[in-house]
């Protein structure tokens, strides 16, 4: 099959790879436009488009995937199937019935849980012991249509967002390469989604990083843990950002007020809603990211400090 594959970051160059190592043409690869990026704001290539260069596969990077001129040259590359894996925005209907076998996503969650831009982040959010990759045929809802095959995994306990998004990158590139096989062979029997288990998972905002220390621990470790690397939980210390981006939940009561320093001998210790929580390794704003005991040393958090 002649396959054009749609992905923009890190998370889609396993599947990319495996579709270059696999028997079928990649005829052409779809990506988002560089962008800027950094504090010199210079133009930033997609990880993907950099793996597509180094294979010598054309790349297309169209602002809009409704314009005339994109549609064209997608139509030329004649595609049989196209593969999507993160590219980022939704694909109109003249594109999902161009190719004879249709369109199939690469989604990072166990749909119909979570469907939407973060399934990663909300499945540690909401402390979901399992997770996994699904591919799906897509139709034009988000994340809605049928279901080719699933592989799960468990979350560990202190797995970010960042550790566990390369998990399941790395165990969606080989499903895809099976499901690519039984579409070809017939072998594979499309199931649709229980309507009743939907979750949904909208995309993250940088606000939603802010630590409420009124919340328990747990949960405010999970947060820390699903907003890791990005956009950081974070809180603030004598008016400056303060990010905090490794947390553990120590099992304690809350010994003061919520968002009080109780503790900075074995860790930064702060008191919450409901439990202690212990914070690792900050990073304050115009600063290196620091140990808890680094951090100590420079004298700016002690016993009784509030933080936020």
């Amino acid at each position: 099959m002649r396959i054009v594959f749609f992905g923009t970051p890190e998370f889609a160059v396993p599947s990319l790879r495996a579709l270059l190592s696999g028997p079928d043409p990649i005829v052409a690869v779809v990506c988002q436009p560089d962008k800027p990026a950094g504090r010199g704001q210079q133009l930033s290539i997609p990880p993907v488009k950099r793996v597509a260069r180094e294979a010598g596969v054309p790349v297309l990077q169209p602002e809009k995937v409704r314009a005339p001129e994109f549609l064209d040259a997608l139509r030329a590359c004649g595609p049989d199937l196209i593969v999507v894996a993160a590219y980022g925005k939704l694909l109109p209907k003249t594109v999902l019935d161009l190719p004879r076998h249709g369109c199939i996503n690469v989604h990072a969650s166990l749909l119909p849980r979570y469907r939407g831009a973060a399934p990663i982040q909300w499945a540690v959010l909401n402390g979901d012991a399992v997770t996994g990759v699904t591919i799906m045929q897509m139709n034009e809802q988000m994340d809605a249509g049928d279901i080719l095959l699933q592989r799960q995994t468990p979350i560990e306990a202190d797995e970010t967002y960042g550790e566990l998004q390369r998990r399941l990158s790395d165990l969606g590139a080989p499903l895809l390469l099976e499901a690519i096989g039984g579409l070809g062979a017939g072998t594979l029997t499309a199931r649709p989604q229980a309507p009743a288990e939907v979750r949904l998972a909208p995309l993250i905002k940088k606000e939603d990083g802010r630590l409420d220390w009124r919340q328990p621990a747990a949960a405010l470790a999970r947060r820390v843990r699903a907003f890791n690397p990005w956009p950081s939980g974070f809180t603030t210390l004598n008016g400056k950002l303060l990010k905090v981006h490794r947390t553990r939940d120590v099992g304690e009561a809350a010994a003061a007020a919520p968002g009080t320093v109780t503790t900075v001998e074995d860790g930064i210790r702060v008191a919450t809603g409901a439990g202690t929580l212990c914070l690792d390794e900050l990073q304050l704003e115009g600063r290196k990211r620091l140990t808890a005991a680094e951090f100590a040393r420079g004298g700016l958090v002690k016993v009784g400090t509030v933080l936020g």
